[in-house]
């Protein structure tokens, strides 16, 4: 019994002084988003459920998306969310995941006659990103050369319905959010299948990054994140084959 009692003060005295584990994120509703009560999203309460389980200290703080990446890339003990996993970042960061599994798509303003049908053919119009997202890279690497860059995805929105920009290029499920919230945008091109996840300091321990990814995949498992899903009038995650 005193073996016991022990091995659990030790577990209490380990929780103590356990390091204190800082996500970052940005504005990107519905998946992390600021409210009067603090920070909320799909993905957000999927952190909140995952850092309750394994019972060590965290905190979450919206920033501008470069920032939040950079501190996540730079800083030991820092994690960044909602990220999308490319061949680049990879070797960057040690992941959990998917908090999400979405495709890229390109919308325009209600009404417009821009209809690109393949990517070249996307090329020849400006397309909105915000600096340092994953839609930023995958314009790089597929050779946009009209890119216009915005500190979030609420400026860069201001910049379409203004007709600043040509195309917005975001997630399948945020673009299905804004038609739900009455925003004017149409689907112009659906893109490839892609996975978000939480991406944390490459110093992270490999036992806390363990023990993350056992508790999302119990939500997954379990149905939760489906449920998370609904609330924010998402649909469950899944991989189609993209629209060519």
């Amino acid at each position: 019994m005193k073996h016991l009692i022990l091995a659990f003060l030790l577990g209490l005295s380990a929780t103590a002084h356990a390091e204190t584990i800082h996500f970052v994120t940005e504005e990107y509703p519905p998946y992390n988003f600021s409210t009067a009560n603090g920070v909320n999203g799909s993905s957000v309460e999927q952190v909140a459920l995952i850092m309750r389980a394994i019972n060590l200290p965290y905190e979450t703080e919206v920033l501008p998306w470069a920032r939040a990446f950079a501190l996540a890339e730079n800083q030991p003990f820092h994690c960044v969310f909602t990220t999308g996993h490319d061949a680049e970042r990879d070797r960057n960061f040690k992941w959990v995941e998917p908090l999400l599994v979405d495709h890229m798509i390109m919308v325009r303003r209600k009404g417009a006659a821009i209809a690109p049908q393949t990517i070249d053919e996307a090329k020849e119009f400006v397309v909105g990103t915000q600096r340092g997202d994953f839609s930023a890279a995958y314009l790089k690497a597929h050779g946009f050369d009209k890119i216009d860059y915005a500190a979030n995805l609420d400026s860069t929105m201001k910049k379409l319905a203004a007709g600043r920009i040509d195309l917005l290029m975001t997630s399948e499920k945020t673009f299905e959010t804004m038609r739900a919230d009455g925003i004017p945008v149409e689907a112009v091109l659906v893109l490839e299948g892609k996975q978000y996840g939480i991406a944390c300091h490459r110093d992270m321990p490999d036992e806390t990054i363990a023990r993350m990814q056992a508790e999302l995949n119990r939500l997954i498992a379990s149905g939760t994140q489906d449920r998370i899903f609904e609330r924010y009038g998402l649909r469950p995650n899944r991989i189609e084959q993209a629209a060519k």
